[in-house]
């Protein structure tokens, strides 16, 4: 659960563009000694944090602290978000002044998580300053392919200039708190009901994630309760969750060794390879073909 984001000397954080059409969809429940701070702009994301789910939408500002345990669940086809980490050193220094004393503990100064809808000019000044960093990094679909930090072993962030994105990323950090100063909501989010926090975990750990009907019995409620519950508190039908959840897995599998995209596809737990097609171009817009097979030569 704990993650580790592979920062090395001399980075004191990182940042990407995270964009669904190029990110792989992560779904584990984990957390990091780093600080994370996200800026949505465009689209919508969907986190469940400790026991609660959070909705996103385009314009958000959030920040998940390192003793937060965050599970990215949903993602709009056309969502993006910058995500940028920054070292617990980092994050001390800063905290040293009482101004930003509230950075640097483990959680949020208040339950749940820390998020705000900056004004328009705010917004569009962060969103500058993040596009501006990452200017010098590394190529878009890499960092996205790799989830910024590495999912393929010995991946490592790296930028053209490490000391301007040092001083950038500090900048950064102390702007977004003082922008939301005074000007944080606290949100009434309910504890997900047991079932469907059940629900989660199992089609999660499954293999192959069950489907509803098998699933009811195992959280303890009916089918169409289950259905119901997990709409309402999630935002999303059972059916994408799961969907999202097989779409990881085959991209997991087509990054170990050298898989047909059919094995990957069956790996996933996908009940035909038309059945992935249609779930894969609804998630991603396009065919898994136009969208894999740009990268590296055809392998079935």
């Amino acid at each position: 659960m704990l993650e580790d984001l592979h920062l090395r000397r001399p980075y004191d954080g990182f940042i990407f563009l995270a964009e669904s059409v190029r990110n792989p969809p992560m779904l584990n429940p984990h957390r990091h000694v780093e600080l994370e701070l996200n800026l949505v702009v465009g689209g919508e994301i969907r986190y469940v944090v400790e026991d609660r789910s959070y909705h996103f939408p385009s314009g958000t500002l959030l920040w998940l602290f390192p003793g937060q345990v965050h599970q990215l669940v949903d993602r709009s086809p056309d969502a993006a978000y910058y995500v940028s980490v920054f070292r617990p050193s980092e994050v001390k220094k800063v905290g040293a002044d009482s101004r930003y004393a509230g950075l640097s503990g483990d959680f949020p100064p208040q339950k749940g998580v820390l998020h705000l809808r900056p004004p328009a000019g705010a917004f569009e000044l962060l969103r500058q300053m993040m596009a501006e960093l990452c200017a010098g990094g590394m190529d878009a679909d890499v960092l996205n392919r790799e989830a910024g930090f590495g999912l393929t072993p010995g991946f490592h962030f790296e930028h053209s200039d490490p000391a301007g994105l040092n001083a950038g990323l500090q900048h950064l950090l102390m702007c977004s708190w003082r922008i939301g100063e005074g000007n944080t909501p606290r949100d009434a989010v309910p504890s997900l009901h047991p079932g469907v926090r059940r629900a989660l975990e199992q089609i999660r750990t499954s293999d192959p994630p069950p489907r509803l009907e098998e699933l009811a019995p195992r959280c303890g409620v009916s089918a169409s309760t289950l259905s119901r519950l997990f709409r309402a508190q999630m935002g999303i039908p059972l059916n994408r969750y799961r969907n999202s959840v097989m779409l990881s897995r085959f991209m997991e599998h087509m990054a170990r060794g050298k898989p047909t995209i059919l094995e990957s596809v069956h790996a996933a737990g996908f009940g035909s390879y038309a059945q992935f097609h249609r779930v894969f171009r609804q998630a991603y817009g396009q065919s898994p073909r136009e969208a894999l097979l740009q990268r590296s030569p055809a392998r079935d």
